[in-house]
C-alpha cells in the first residue's frame, strides 16, 4: 500500500494533518516524505509509515523525485482541488527556489572553507615551546 507517489495524510509530529506524497521507500518502517514545501509546508524528511494515514489517490512519479517534479504531478492530478491544498503562488514558489538555491551556495563555501583550513594547517610550521629561565 505505501509506495513511492502515494498520497499520505501526516498524522503525527507537527506536520499532522497535512498531505504528503511518498518519495523513496527506506526500509520496512521508514519512507521518505514531502509535500511539497511550497504547497503544503511539509519538508523532505523521513517518516515512520506508523505516522501515515495512506489515501486512494497516487500520482506516477520516478524515486527521489524533486519538488517541482512532484508539484507538475499534482496539477496534472488535479490534486490541488481534490485534497482542499492552496496552490503555491508563482512568487513563492520562485521565492522557495531562491531560498534553496542560496543554502546550496552556503553549503558550498563552507566546504571550500574547510578545504582551504585543512590546507593552511598542513602548511603552516609548527611552533616551538619557548624554553623559560629557569629562577634560582
Amino acid at each position: 500500500m505505501l509506495e513511492v507517489g502515494r498520497i499520505c495524510l501526516k498524522t503525527a509530529g507537527r506536520e499532522a494533518g497535512r498531505h504528503c506524497v511518498i518519495v523513496k521507500k527506506i526500509d520496512d518502517n521508514f519512507v521518505m516524505v514531502t509535500g511539497p514545501k511550497p504547497a503544503t509546508n511539509v519538508k523532505r524528511r523521513r517518516c515512520n509509515i506508523l505516522h501515515l494515514e495512506p489515501l486512494e489517490e497516487k500520482i506516477k512519479i520516478k524515486p527521489d523525485a524533486s519538488d517541482n517534479e512532484i508539484l507538475n504531478e499534482y496539477q496534472k492530478a488535479d490534486l490541488f482541488s481534490k485534497l482542499n491544498i492552496e496552490k503555491p503562488s508563482p512568487r513563492k514558489a520562485e521565492e522557495w527556489k531562491a531560498k534553496k538555491k542560496k543554502q546550496g551556495e552556503k553549503k558550498g563555501l563552507k566546504e571550500k572553507l574547510k578545504i582551504r583550513k585543512a590546507g593552511k594547517a598542513e602548511k603552516r610550521p609548527e611552533k616551538k615551546a619557548k624554553e623559560k629561565p629557569k629562577k634560582k
